[in-house]
């Protein structure tokens, strides 16, 4: 039976009052180890979310393992962070709280809707110091190196949430979430960007895929100006082994094979990963005090020309032309339907790793177009 986590939002001094009342109807739980705030139902006469402590914000409904990414941060009283793909909010009230009235936190979202859930439950919960922006964070226009520490929980396949959502393996094949490894590669390049040195960098998903964990851990540190800040397995979970070597403290938690513990007993749910929560990576990452800002776009030089990566712009890159371009012009795969940019024709792109996973046919690829100083005529279908 899949275990059900909530944690109370309010100030410390506050909490008991809180749990006053959720006892005061009928509701039982207990203290999760892993997060002062943490607590896990083990009584719920009616659904938690029509309760009066969630009515009034004073709850927030959580899987226990999406709490860790924020939690495991180590984001400190006053620091300045950024959380780069934040709707619908439950990792920001934590990193909100985790930095106190006297620290800050951007919350980036790119979808408007996804964008509208993240400032309702930021506004129900009290997250005061937190502000919000509509934003693919990719393009944050921000100077570098002005944030303390940065949560990023980037659009992934969702593996890890099979038991939840069983059509997800069909959704998100592995050749479809190479989209996905793109766009992950690209908001990890500019949160190094983003990032002070000496600060931490969380990059965490809530997928099983390789591809996207331990392969994307590996690439940023081979690439990027980072290095890796080892975490320690948490209270209450059991770490899943890696796919990999060479990453140790990087964590793998929960899952599918983590949602009973009734095969097998404590040992065999111990040697699984059995932790109770949703299937989910963490890496941290520290950007060294001497480390160099990454460049904020490569341009190709006129030899190599024609060159942009696959699954991206088909036909030939001008000089002059960053990867950003190549991904802006990107006509893949066509949509049907034409739209208007710049008074040219064009046909909108599927490329899922526009609009973070937006559906194809979305005003988002009309106004990326737009904003584009490079926008070709119509390309032929392939």
């Amino acid at each position: 039976m899949h275990i059900r986590t909530f944690r109370i939002t309010t100030t410390p001094s506050e909490r008991p009052q809180v749990e006053a009342l959720l006892s005061a109807q009928g509701f039982a739980f207990s203290p999760e180890p892993y997060h002062a705030a943490a607590r896990k139902l083990t009584r719920e006469p009616f659904p938690l979310g029509s309760s009066l402590a969630a009515a009034f914000g004073l709850i927030y409904i959580q899987d226990r393992s999406s709490m860790l990414p924020p939690a495991l941060l180590g984001a400190a009283k006053g620091d300045v962070c950024l959380d780069m793909c934040a709707s619908p909010g439950g990792k920001t009230g934590i990193l909100a709280g985790e930095v106190g009235p006297e620290g800050f936190v951007l919350a980036a979202e790119a979808s408007r809707e996804r964008l509208a859930t993240l400032r309702q439950n930021l506004r129900r919960t009290g997250a005061l110091n937190a502000a919000t922006i509509g934003v693919e964070s990719q393009h944050l226009e921000l100077a570098p190196e002005s944030f303390d520490a940065i949560l990023l929980d980037p659009p992934c396949s969702g593996w890890g949430t099979v038991d939840k959502n069983p059509k997800v393996l069909e959704l998100w094949t592995p050749e479809k979430a190479e989209t996905l490894v793109r766009l992950q590669r690209e908001l990890l390049t500019r949160a190094a960007q983003l990032l002070k040195p000496g600060g931490r960098l969380m990059f965490s998903t809530c997928t099983t895929n390789v591809r996207e964990n331990e392969e994307q851990a590996a690439w940023a540190l081979s690439t990027l100006p980072l290095e890796l800040d080892p975490l320690p397995a948490p209270p209450g979970f059991a770490p899943v082994p890696l796919a990999l070597p060479g990453l140790d403290g990087v964590l793998r938690v929960g899952g599918p094979a983590a949602e009973s513990d009734t095969a097998g007993g404590p040992e065999v749910a111990a040697s699984t990963g059995c932790s109770g929560g949703q299937g989910f990576f963490l890496a941290r990452f520290r950007k060294p005090a001497n480390a160099a800002t990454p460049p904020t776009g490569q341009t190709f030089p006129p030899s190599e020309a024609g060159s942009c990566p696959p699954g991206s712009w088909p036909g030939p890159a001008r000089p002059g032309w960053t990867l950003d371009n190549c991904r802006r012009a990107s006509c893949a795969t066509l949509a049907a339907r034409p739209i208007s940019c710049t008074n040219r024709p064009w046909t909108c792109a599927k490329a899922l790793g526009w609009a973070q996973g937006a559906s194809a046919g979305r005003a988002s690829c009309s106004a990326r177009c737009r904003a584009s100083a490079l926008c070709p005529p119509r390309a032929p279908a392939p």
